[in-house]
């Protein structure tokens, strides 16, 4: 489903900055930090403050468009059409493989039955060695 259609549906407004991010993160490149969200939107629109799509990025993150995760201690937002997934990053060379989110599932179903714990694993980054740095070792 679109930001657009998600925006309307729950009663929010549809305004030129918003329509801007939701390009932005249409595109299909996968993630974007918030700097090269806020440089397509001040390219295209030029005087908008951080300040503004920061607050669009919010407002898109809790109307369920976009997620927002930590990678390589920066902040990045991805489209909620990429659905969930996870990243696994080499500590060692800084390799980053995308995973998808059925590698948890076994552990989501643990910790429901055992703590009786629904966990919301949304967009996880998995710290670790790569198998090319394991050979070197």
């Amino acid at each position: 489903m679109s930001c657009i259609t998600t925006l309307k549906e729950k009663g929010l407004k549809i305004t030129p900055q918003r329509i801007l991010i939701a390009d932005v993160l249409h595109d299909g490149k996968g993630q974007y930090t918030a700097a090269e969200i806020i440089e397509h939107v001040q390219s295209k629109m030029p005087g908008v403050n951080k300040s503004t799509i920061y607050r669009n990025l919010d407002i898109l993150e809790q109307a369920g468009c976009v997620y927002k995760s930590e990678l390589d201690h920066e902040v990045v937002y991805h489209h909620d059409d990429h659905g969930h997934h996870h990243h696994l990053k080499c500590v060692q060379c800084g390799k980053v493989v995308d995973c998808d989110e059925t590698l948890l599932a076994p552990l989501e179903d643990s910790v429901q039955k055992k703590y009786k714990f629904r966990v919301d694993f949304k967009h996880l980054v998995i710290d670790g060695i790569c198998q090319d740095c394991l050979k070197l070792k």
